[in-house]
């Protein structure tokens, strides 16, 4: 399943496309949580019992887990959850929980500052960019608790082998790489990337590299990840930095030292007046959202996309194996 569902998009007739969306998306519907779970590190007390609480999330798999953690949380600290997760398009699940058919997801600080607030440059720093957002999508009934490390942003990535071979740890490597050997500089791109601001074209300009046409070859991706890994047709591939594919595939992230792309920090996004109702929301979920990072997130994205397992299963056990939650009632 695609982490692709996060990006930007312009967010031209969103209104439209919102209610087009909740009338077919499955919002209408839902299914409790039935799992028996109970506090651990958090929900002691069960601080939400009585609360009815309904979470969602987008379709791609890293959201879908996220949601699930959500819910999983809330229903150890003592709510009926609903489970909504899993909505095609990143303006659905948004429009649930700013209309409060759905009480909160995680979203990331980049699309929320880009997709749904209309803004066209991102803020570097990741603290920054959070509380611009937080502080913006108040007047929409949206409150945005603390952002976790997790950030789910482009990146190039390259096999052992190639990383060896051309000695490259940043994006300013490949960019002295370029110009001193240009046939060395090839990449393989989903379309997307190709063309966008926030992508290739804006990287390249960026770091001062001129890529020739040739060098650049789209492609799905999927196909991405798996011509990179062979290193053969191209050396560099656009990923993203939490997929489960890079560490199963043995591939390195090259570190974007000029902080070119954008924060898409993942931070807990509340329909304000849910969060009237149960203040202890915040309270739940802080410690939670503070253990998510890359490396948690390549790990649980993994175990989904490589292993093939169930999102739900993978959060529950992550949350149960860290100790927030735990089994049964007791």
């Amino acid at each position: 399943m695609s982490t692709r569902g996060h990006r930007g998009r312009w967010a031209a007739g969103a209104a439209l496309l919102a209610a087009t969306l909740l009338g077919g998306c499955g919002l209408v519907s839902g299914s409790p949580l039935s799992d028996d779970v109970s506090p651990g590190t958090v929900g002691r007390g069960q601080p939400l019992k009585g609360a009815q609480l309904t979470v969602t999330s987008k379709e791609f798999t890293e959201n879908i887990i996220l949601g699930q953690i959500m819910g999983l949380v809330f229903k150890a600290s003592g709510a009926t959850v609903i489970d909504k997760t899993n909505i095609q398009g990143t303006i659905g699940a948004r429009e649930a929980v700013r209309t409060g058919t759905a009480d909160g997801m995680y979203e990331y600080t980049g699309t929320g500052w880009i997709t749904h607030l209309g803004h066209t440059t991102p803020i570097p720093d990741p603290q920054k960019q959070w509380e611009a957002v937080r502080d913006a999508d108040r007047r929409n009934g949206i409150e945005w608790l603390p952002k976790s490390r997790l950030n789910n942003t482009y990146a190039l990535a390259l096999n052992a082998a190639n990383e060896r071979k051309y000695g490259v740890r940043t994006l300013s490597d490949v960019a002295a790489l370029l110009k001193r050997n240009p046939g060395a500089v090839t990449l393989c791109v989903e379309n997307e990337f190709a063309t966008r601001n926030d992508g290739l074209p804006g990287m390249a300009k960026a770091y001062g590299m001129d890529i020739p046409s040739g060098n650049v070859r789209r492609m799905t991706g999927g196909v991405v990840y798996t011509e990179v890994a062979k290193g053969t047709s191209c050396t560099f591939g656009e990923v993203f930095t939490t997929d489960g594919r890079i560490k199963a595939m043995g591939l390195t992230v090259l570190k974007d030292d000029r902080r070119f792309f954008p924060n898409y920090n993942a931070a807990p996004e509340i329909n304000a007046a849910a969060l009237r109702r149960h203040p202890q929301i915040a309270d739940v979920l802080a410690p939670v959202t503070a253990a998510l990072d890359n490396a948690v997130a390549q790990k649980l994205n993994a175990e989904v996309d490589v292993e093939g397992r169930d999102p739900h299963d993978v959060a529950r056990e992550w949350l149960i194996r860290e100790g927030f939650i735990k089994e049964g009632g007791g």
